[in-house]
């Protein structure tokens, strides 16, 4: 079994704290030093509340998706002897209240265009059998209730 480390830290600093104005900037630490700046969703807190530059849960959330989509289909692509030259994902997490009434993300669509080399190449149907074996695969994908969407972008 395979532990994941991440630390994240806020501080206050001199800001009120008890108006709620609070600044809801922090830091995502992982691995080897890396340092994300984060924050909440500026769609959910106070204006000013939430800096720009930050990533923020719900946006992790989506890309923590398509990135784990991302890496078994290029593992599987590999493993098939098809050369991948690129491949990007424009992915939308949308907000919700789920079966429960509650706010959650309802429903994530990956929409990845894959480029490839080579001879060869994929027809449309194996692409899409990869892309529903690299969703079976996903580690993320199988560890959340979300309904996950793949559709792939051909070009």
């Amino acid at each position: 079994m395979a532990e994941y480390h991440a630390v994240v830290a806020w501080e206050r600093g001199g800001q009120t704290f008890t108006d709620g104005k609070y600044d809801r900037g922090h830091r995502w630490a992982f691995d080897e030093g890396v340092i994300v700046p984060a924050s909440a969703s500026p769609m959910h807190v106070p204006r000013g509340c939430a800096p720009a530059a930050a990533v923020d849960p719900e946006e992790a959330f989506v890309a923590a998706l398509s990135s784990c989509h991302m890496l078994f289909f290029l593992w599987l692509a590999s493993k098939q002897g098809l050369v991948v030259d690129s491949y990007r994902d424009a992915a939308v997490g949308v907000m919700g209240k789920d079966t429960d009434g509650r706010m959650a993300m309802v429903t994530v669509t990956l929409r990845p265009e894959v480029r490839f080399r080579g001879e060869g190449r994929p027809t449309r149907a194996e692409v899409d059998a990869l892309h529903h074996a690299a969703h079976e695969e996903c580690y993320i994908a199988r560890s959340v209730r979300t309904e996950v969407r793949c559709e792939p972008v051909t070009g």
